[in-house]
């Protein structure tokens, strides 16, 4: 015999930040992200795709 538990319900304690890639590169394909003093490139490529660099 076996018992099963109905799934726990999440439900987010805090909605996480959206931003637009398009609007981050002001509608061209690069934009410059900085953390702690590192600067990292996200690209957008011709199929659509990020790429974050350092």
């Amino acid at each position: 015999m076996s018992f099963h538990s109905p799934p726990v319900k999440q439900t987010p304690s805090e909605v996480l930040p959206a931003y637009s890639a398009r609007d981050l590169t002001e509608g061209g394909d690069l934009a410059q992200i900085v953390l702690d003093g590192q600067i990292y490139t996200l690209r957008i490529t011709r199929a659509g795709k990020l790429i974050l660099t350092k």
